[in-house]
């Protein structure tokens, strides 16, 4: 009996520094990126040098680098939300999104693009600029995306790109996990997009 108590408090304290060390800021990220299947094979990189874009050539069976260095635009008028949700927002988002809607001098209001998908909805914005968020809303207190294995990586990839990454309020990558599955909201694209979204929030 006294063996297994000592196996188990063992395992706790194996399983409590595995915690500690997954639970990092983002800022703390050597690389990250992801692979999109569509009409061709994409596998999108950085490792800190900028973002790069592979695309798998059938032929050879082998990614070949086709677009290097991405910078995504300072602006955008593609804004990529679930907005089957609207009545669960709060009161600055539904402006914000009333604002977006508006044509304005111009007559060109703000495009909606959402496929439903982060990855796919990323990489259009990553390309085009403007932004995308799941959000925070009534029946999802922090939004429905995990901090450590989406949002981050997410993030760290637009930065390198020269885009921003926030939870309406902080850059994620500022953000220090407390759990391993926590989840937060996610706003992400083009710096003066995420930025124009704070000033609703704030």
């Amino acid at each position: 009996m006294e063996f297994d108590q000592n196996v188990k408090m063992q395992l706790d304290s194996v399983e409590q520094k595995c915690i500690i060390n997954v639970c990092q800021p983002g800022n703390n990220l050597l690389a990250a990126g992801y692979c999109m299947y569509s009409s061709s094979i994409i596998f999108v990189l950085s490792i800190g040098t900028g973002v790069y874009v592979f695309t798998l050539d059938p032929m050879y069976g082998e990614f070949v680098l086709t677009q290097e260095k991405i910078q995504i635009p300072k602006s955008g008028k593609i804004y990529s939300f679930n907005e089957g949700n609207y009545q669960l927002w709060d009161d600055k988002l539904k402006k914000y999104m009333d604002d977006l809607k508006d044509p304005g001098p111009t007559g060109k209001p703000y495009s909606a693009r959402y496929i439903g998908s982060l990855v796919g909805d990323f990489h259009r914005t990553l390309l085009y600029g403007g932004i995308y968020g799941y959000l925070r809303d009534k029946k999802s207190k922090n939004g429905k995306l995990r901090l450590l294995y989406e949002c981050a990586h997410m993030s760290y990839l637009v930065e390198q790109a020269g885009g921003k990454g926030s939870d309406g309020h902080q850059r994620v990558l500022d953000i220090q996990p407390t759990e391993i599955h926590q989840r937060v909201p996610l706003y992400i694209g083009s710096v003066e997009e995420v930025e124009k979204l704070e000033k609703y929030l704030s």
